[in-house]
């Protein structure tokens, strides 16, 4: 008797999910330009808001009992920003990095040419960019990251710097931590669109903790990234050359995670067509 198909290929709901959303998306980025771009916006926003939330909640903890607690802050801001996926995802904002998941799945079942899938991504990337901009200009014009959070802040973006100024060993560690980091994202997307979950607050709490993971273990984000990067340019204090290198070295690290490790991996492993037509 022959294996159940379901059981060969157990991800085909997550394949025809992810396909689907791909249709919609690439609708919106082509006839419906101005409103995709507003929804790639927002997911800029959400990312910056929660992000200067993390560097807020950090220093709330590091400076208590000279510095003692400060892995706790580390814990509280990480868990702070875990929950800006969830919000991302429920308002049904564009955010890059899982659109490289379904991009990747997209081009695999030839459902997207790569001229549309770049225009799609490029578009998304271009209006995360504009709702973080958004974000830092709100921020410096106030005093959210003023004292201990703009200290945390200035302390992430020196370290984000360090991995261009150490050469090869710190290219390929932001590199390696830019794959992970999206492997964690698209993970936590491919159990939410397999239709195994069916509760809203289990979907959370997935997404959470893998967004929770990336963030207390360092791993780097390329929206993220341009979001502080953007705050730290408007302050007058971002060596430009070095934040271009880490971005592009982290898009090019959450593609890998992503958009291979994730899409086109799954997409391969639930591609039954060569066994349908040998059946």
């Amino acid at each position: 008797m022959a294996a159940d198909p379901q059981t060969l290929f157990p991800g085909k709901y997550f394949i025809s999910t992810v396909l689907g959303s791909l249709d919609t998306k690439t609708e919106m980025s082509g006839a419906l330009r101005r409103r995709y771009l507003m929804r790639a916006g927002m997911a800029g926003i959400i990312i910056g808001v929660f992000y200067s939330a993390s560097f807020a909640v950090a220093s709330a903890f590091a400076v208590v009992g000279d510095g003692q607690l400060s892995q706790v802050g580390k814990i509280a801001g990480a868990l702070t920003f875990a929950w800006a996926l969830v919000f991302i995802y429920y308002t049904r904002s564009e955010l890059l990095t899982s659109n490289m998941m379904i991009v990747s799945v997209g081009l695999y079942h030839r459902r997207i040419r790569w001229s549309r899938a770049m225009r799609l991504l490029g578009l998304c990337l271009f209006g995360n960019f504009l709702g973080g901009l958004l974000v830092a200009v709100l921020v410096r014009f106030s005093s959210i990251l003023d004292g201990a959070a703009g200290v945390q802040a200035q302390a992430s973006l020196d370290h984000k710097m360090e991995f261009i100024t150490a050469g090869a060993s710190g290219w390929g560690d932001l590199f390696v931590r830019a794959i992970l980091c999206n492997f964690l994202i698209n993970i936590a997307m491919l159990v939410v669109y397999n239709g195994y979950i069916k509760e809203d607050l289990m979907k959370a709490l997935v997404m959470v903790v893998a967004v929770f993971l990336f963030a207390y273990l360092g791993f780097e984000h390329s929206v993220a990234n341009t979001v502080l990067f953007t705050i730290a340019g408007l302050d007058g204090g971002l060596p430009l050359g070095e934040a271009l290198a880490n971005v592009g070295l982290a898009l090019a690290g959450n593609f890998v995670g992503g958009g291979l490790l994730i899409g086109w991996y799954y997409a391969y492993c639930n591609d039954d067509r060569k066994y349908v037509a040998a059946s």
